[in-house]
């Protein structure tokens, strides 16, 4: 699949499967409560399918999926007929009312933690968090060198590249000094701090973490498969085959580097000459390059082999420990989360870091190109940011109804209606500010790409 139309779809399914788990949360909860709801909608604007179940509500999906709604029985919006005001939503204890505008979120992070669960069943598939150094960075100065492997990363032991990333990445925003226990490749341990502090302010984490230059160790440029009736296999290369030259120019060592080399190679000529060693031989083939598309992407020039895995750690659990670890890892990316809002708030992280629409559907189909582990993390970590974001108190958010029944459940009346008005444009002109930055950052990403 095309990636533009796979991000577009990729996008889809996320925001279809988490808007409508949040739009039944409230809904459950509210029919639960004794309210009667008129609508649930999948999506804004014309309905393009719709029907009445036997509940009397209305099911419908919208033409714009970028979000949904409940439409609940409620005397604000209209006259209420007194057969049913026991039904409207305003008539319900504060309690009740408090519980279906929590259910959102609520449910939001239910889905966060059923995903995370589901992953660790299946098995969560990552690479050891065996590191190098770019030439001239931080991580280089810091004394970072191949082949090092990461044990622990701010005083807390790490076993993962993603788990090692998450907390660089924090730590990053706050720009301060990270403390780094590595395992030599001599079989040594070393001590050392990260210089994050000589970043420079106003930058977002993509810029951040290429200046820093902490990196995986490549694969080394050895044929783990040959793909049957592709140029490699065609020419007679074998699995194990390490590349030397193309076209007489080294390859690095680096598996990235053949694809690199063999591009520049086959826009000339796809008749390549290719050096390998096997057994300690060295050996020479001619190689005809063929454009082929892959998983999606574009067509580009390939030979048809396949980089040695790196070594990959899994983390794969039975059904209660993958509770354990959902639950753990769904309280780790939350107290991220709020982190990374706070210090936004308070100026020490860049609003840069703030993506749209746009950032989310590449990262959805890169995920998805990944395997069902990754897109599985990738729901629940957007299922986590929206019931964060639906709980942050601003109005016409879920969080600045909940903010208004705090304030009545002090004063023991409601929040007056001219208030709520107010509150409403003031939440609105929040809304669009964040929704523009966000698109503005996206943008600015595409056309000026760290």
């Amino acid at each position: 699949m095309n990636p533009f139309f796979g991000s577009v779809f990729w996008l889809l399914v996320t925001l279809g499967v988490l808007v409508t788990f949040h739009e039944f949360g409230h809904y459950w909860v509210a029919r639960r409560c004794g309210v009667k709801v008129l609508r649930f909608s999948v999506g804004f604007g014309r309905a393009i399918w719709k029907r009445i179940g036997r509940d009397g509500t209305e099911y419908q999906i919208a033409a714009i999926p970028l979000g949904g709604y409940v439409k609940m029985l409620d005397a604000r919006e209209g006259d209420v007929d007194p057969a049913e005001r026991h039904q409207e939503f305003t008539a319900q204890s504060l309690w009740k009312r408090i519980a279906i505008v929590a259910a959102g979120p609520g449910f939001n992070i239910i889905f966060t933690v059923a995903a995370f669960w589901l992953m660790f069943v299946l098995g969560r598939t990552d690479y050891a968090p065996i590191v190098t150094a770019a030439p001239q960075s931080l991580a280089a100065e810091a004394g970072i060198h191949a082949g090092d492997r990461l044990l622990t990363v701010g005083g807390e032991p790490v076993t993962t590249w993603s788990g090692s990333y998450d907390v660089i990445a924090n730590a990053l925003l706050g720009r301060t000094p990270l403390a780094v226990t590595v395992l030599g490749a001599d079989g040594a341990q070393r001590s050392l701090v990260l210089p994050l502090n000589r970043l420079p302010p106003g930058e977002d984490v993509g810029q951040y973490l290429d200046k820093l230059g902490l990196e995986l160790a490549p694969a080394p440029p050895v044929a783990a498969t040959v793909e049957p009736g592709d140029p490699a296999a065609l020419a007679g290369l074998q699995a194990g085959d390490r590349i030397l030259r193309i076209n007489g120019t080294a390859v690095k060592d680096d598996f990235n580097d053949i694809g690199t080399l063999v591009k520049a190679a086959a826009v000339k000529s796809p008749r390549l000459s290719v050096d390998i060693e096997r057994d300690g031989k060295p050996m020479s083939f001619t190689v005809t390059a063929q454009m082929k598309s892959e998983r999606g992407q574009p067509p580009q020039w390939i030979i048809g082999i396949t980089s040695p895995a790196a070594k990959i750690a899994v983390q794969h659990y039975g059904p209660a420990k993958a509770l354990v670890e959902s639950l753990a890892l769904t309280w780790q990316r939350t107290t991220d989360t709020f982190s990374m809002v706070g210090k936004m708030i308070t100026g020490e992280a860049s609003t840069k870091n703030i993506s749209g629409v746009i950032g989310i559907a590449q990262v959805a189909n890169a995920a998805a190109q990944m395997g069902l582990d990754r897109f599985l993390e990738f729901l629940g970590l957007v299922s986590l940011s929206l019931a964060i974001i639906n709980l942050l108190p601003i109005p016409v958010l879920d969080g600045g109804h909940l903010l208004y029944y705090l304030i009545e459940l002090i004063k023991g009346s409601p929040v007056s209606e001219r208030t709520m008005i107010a509150g409403q444009y003031v939440g609105i002109a929040l809304l669009f500010t964040l929704m523009g930055l966000a698109f503005y950052n996206d943008i600015h990403r595409i056309i000026l790409p760290s």
